[in-house]
């Protein structure tokens, strides 16, 4: 434990010099900001407090940029210590590989969590500030919190076995720029085209909702969303929310970041320095 921590020390400051995590922490902020302000329009409509609307709102946002962040972090966590010559050196060190990725994964969930933490933070400063009412939303905002970062360590997880693989963080960003399209973009529109082709037979009513749940991004939304009090701001997902227990996406929450680590794992024990 004291070889991780000693790790995730160092990781951490030299994650505080990385122009990502600056970039990190003013995004999460400035969208945080932007849609509590604009989170008040359909109150009245759902009858929910503002807060739990603007929740339902960074749910979408954060499904988006926080698997995002998390990949810019970690995409040359093995490939940048590679290009830079200081892998062989690190591995003198009675340090277990499994203890490096460790260390390396504690910094960066930190940073990531500042980050969520900043943003989050500010959306409900906002919202109190105009909405004594808001405070409801509360809960919902935590929630969002806490599988923010599980869905960030998931995908630090990926990013470290994408570098791993790739030895070079040129490649290494591509593939987690390619893994990043895939999985948050483009796999909803794959099971979108299935289930509009399938018309209502048996992928929509048995496997779809597994699918849902196969992919981090899909169960971290649908998690959220089921527990959240103002599921029809977010258009589309409500149906699927309400049909999916809620024990089952949090789950594939619990079980992802964990996958993820063993991932990563495996493939920084086949790089030769």
């Amino acid at each position: 434990m004291d070889r991780v921590l000693a790790t995730a020390g160092t990781e951490f400051r030299i994650a505080l010099r990385n122009r990502w995590v600056a970039i990190a922490i003013v995004l999460m902020a400035l969208f945080a900001l932007v849609l509590s302000a604009a989170g008040s329009a359909p109150t009245g409509g759902l009858g929910v407090d503002r807060l739990s609307v603007t929740v339902a709102s960074l749910t979408s946002l954060s499904v988006y940029l926080v698997p995002l962040l998390a990949l810019l972090m970690s995409f040359d966590a093995i490939a940048g210590e590679v290009e830079r010559g200081t892998l062989p050196l690190l591995l003198t060190y009675p340090v277990a590989r499994i203890e490096i990725v460790l260390g390396k994964l504690a910094a960066h969930v930190a940073i990531l969590a500042l980050a969520v933490g900043v943003g989050y933070g500010i959306a409900a400063a906002a919202a109190l500030a105009v909405d004594p009412a808001a405070v409801a939303g509360l809960p919902a905002l935590w929630r969002l919190g806490w599988t923010s970062v599980l869905l960030g360590a998931t995908f630090l997880g990926a990013g470290y076995a994408l570098s791993a693989l790739a030895r070079r963080p040129s490649g290494a960003a591509g593939l987690a720029i390619g893994l990043w399209l895939g999985l948050v973009v483009l796999y909803d529109l794959g099971l979108l085209a299935a289930v509009v082709a399938d018309d209502g037979g048996w992928f929509t009513t048995d496997l779809f909702p597994v699918a849902l749940l196969a992919n981090p991004a899909d169960a971290f939304r649908l998690f959220n969303l089921s527990a959240s009090d103002a599921t029809a701001a977010a258009s589309g997902v409500g149906g699927a929310a309400a049909a999916i227990p809620i024990w089952q996406s949090a789950l594939s929450i619990l079980a992802w970041p964990m996958v993820a680590l063993a991932l990563a794992t495996a493939a920084f024990r086949k790089v030769t320095p």
